[in-house]
């Protein structure tokens, strides 16, 4: 069954959804649309939703770099591919498209990248945000532009932190 629950952070209002098998959505504030009727459950009601409004939280105060989260995320086999790909780039960095395309098999599918991370559900904890256009640019987030700035500040800030204490 698909629960949501809303999570209040410094970011705004994010809402999350989990069905049986794992997360499902993460709704940035800028994307909140009408939910099902009785869809909406209290957080600390849903011991997944509760875990991932916790880890969410402790991401946007730069404790927890890394989600550790079942989900249930569903796509096709090239966006599973892209999202894959998502995963493994590292907490404070960053690719372009072409970069994440060429990983996956030749610069030419960047444009079909872009597609794949837009589709992406999990934005943040399948970290989108970490893709950028060429030469720096950035480029389309669910979030919107700000937020994606917001994020990748929030990642470098940290992991020149963590640098500075080693």
């Amino acid at each position: 069954m698909l629960c949501n629950a809303t999570l209040p952070t410094p970011f705004g209002l994010f809402t999350l959804s989990a069905d049986d098998i794992g997360l499902r959505g993460l709704l940035f504030p800028a994307e909140q649309p009408p939910l099902p009727p009785g869809s909406l459950v209290a957080l600390a009601s849903q011991p997944l939703l509760a875990e991932a409004g916790q880890q969410l939280l402790a991401y946007l105060a730069g404790r927890l770099h890394r989600f550790d989260l079942p989900l249930s995320i569903h796509g096709t086999p090239f966006q599973q591919q892209v999202w894959a790909q998502l995963r493994a780039i590292p907490y404070g960095e960053t690719l372009t498209y072409g970069e994440l395309a060429a990983c996956i098999g030749g610069r030419q599918k960047a444009r079909a990248v872009g597609g794949a991370a837009h589709a992406n559900p999990l934005a943040i904890i399948i970290p989108c945000h970490r893709l950028i256009g060429a030469g720096g640019k950035l480029t389309g987030f669910g979030g919107g532009l700000a937020m994606k700035q917001a994020l990748l500040d929030l990642e470098r800030q940290n992991r020149d932190q963590e640098k500075k204490e080693a």
